[in-house]
């Protein structure tokens, strides 16, 4: 059986990592809303989910489980937000142009997420994708176990936006509780569900 090891990403993997990301979340409704054209959902998606995982990478953590076919078999990405972020260089104009004619829904995503942040110190759980074929086996929470064992030594909470009630109830079994209000919706009624990790 392959041992998987936990290791942090390199700065010129980001775009790998987007991609899977991308692949790994593909069926989500809240995709499907951001680009409803669904052949060229996975591209842009990739292209948005690489450049909120640069920002990660230089304000957060980006950590990876490799696959032995070369690529990752899971993927965490999280943001420190024990202080508050500096502002994304050229943000903007990169999700602009990745975005093209489904700028607004982007920018209705972006609304959505700023007016329902948590204000206290946090660590933010952005992205944790597992390749789609190895859903199910655990590499999801020993991704959150790595990071959780760190905030507890630290005595810090966790956020999370969960996408579906399946993700509901792994996130609560790794001790993620709701939050009011729980369920906040993207404009088409698409929702996201607020979560947050107190201090164990």
């Amino acid at each position: 059986m392959t041992e998987f090891i936990i290791r942090p990403a390199r700065a010129d993997e980001l775009t790998a990592i987007g991609a899977l990301i991308s692949n790994s979340f593909d069926h989500l409704d809240a995709d499907a809303y951001l680009v409803p054209v669904p052949a060229d959902r996975e591209r842009i998606m990739a292209d948005f989910f690489t450049l909120e995982t640069e920002y990660a990478f230089s304000h957060g953590k980006v950590e990876v489980i490799d696959h032995e076919d070369g690529g990752y078999a899971a993927a965490a990405v999280w943001y420190d937000r024990v202080a508050p972020l500096p502002e994304f260089p050229n943000y903007m104009e990169r999700l602009t142009a990745l975005a093209g004619d489904h700028l607004d829904r982007f920018g209705a995503l972006g609304e959505l997420f700023e007016k329902n942040h948590p204000t206290e110190q946090h660590w933010h759980l952005q992205f944790l994708a597992v390749r789609p074929s190895l859903q199910g086996h655990g590499l999801g929470g020993k991704l959150m176990k790595n990071v959780h064992d760190i905030l507890d030594e630290q005595g810090l909470p966790a956020y999370l936006e969960a996408t579906n009630e399946n993700n509901v109830r792994l996130y609560r079994r790794y001790g993620y509780t709701d939050m009011d209000p729980f369920a906040i919706l993207l404009p088409d009624g698409t929702p996201f569900y607020r979560m947050w990790r107190p201090v164990s």
